[in-house]
């Protein structure tokens, strides 16, 4: 399955002129790095992959659309998927959007 074209043109709005940005196709999608660090990735299963602080998972995954990004059927802390729903407006893409940008920011550049 493809990532969804639309979306990742969507978020390269939202990005584009972001300090140390690239693009890499991942896991069937298309991620957005800063510095190196994935902060969003248009996911192949359809809606965003959005990387968080991991303490605050747990509140993140009450929110409308948000649900647990699972590798090898185990829940990962800092990682949530949400769904295509909850991307429909553009303040609705874009809070989730600098949430993912933020947090990679605030990390170490690789």
């Amino acid at each position: 399955m493809a990532y969804d074209e639309d979306l990742a043109g969507r978020v390269r709005e939202l990005v584009g002129s972001e300090p140390g940005l690239s693009e890499k196709r991942m896991f069937g999608g298309l991620a957005f790095l800063i510095d190196g660090n994935l902060s969003v990735s248009v996911s192949a299963r359809g809606g965003l992959l959005v990387r968080c602080d991991p303490a605050e998972t747990t509140d993140l995954l009450a929110k409308p659309h948000a649900r647990p990004f699972e590798m090898r059927g185990r829940s990962m802390d800092g990682w949530l998927l949400v769904d295509p729903d909850g991307l429909a407006s553009r303040r609705q893409l874009e809070r989730w959007v600098q949430r993912g940008v933020g947090y990679a920011r605030a990390l170490p550049p690789k």
